[in-house]
């Protein structure tokens, strides 16, 4: 569609490193996605919506041990 990503897809650094994996709708995340660091390592998984972090989510330390879950709202962490 217009040359925009639509459906799954990666993103990688300059480096050739991933660093996002997910679904895209028009180019801009939407749906389910995960975020790895520099070294690889899943940061980040959870839904984004419009390009924003939005409902549930886990984030993981640069290990990739898991440090929190919980929620986002547009883009923001949620706080319960």
């Amino acid at each position: 569609m217009n040359g925009r990503k639509n459906g799954k897809g990666k993103q990688y650094n300059l480096n050739g490193k991933l660093m996002f994996e997910g679904e895209y709708l028009n180019g801009i995340k939407n749906g389910k996605g995960k975020e790895y660091n520099k070294k690889g390592t899943l940061t980040f998984e959870g839904v984004y919506l419009n390009g924003k972090r939005n409902g549930k989510r886990k984030e993981y330390n640069e290990y990739g041990k898991l440090e929190f879950e919980g929620e986002y709202f547009n883009g923001f962490k949620v706080f319960k």
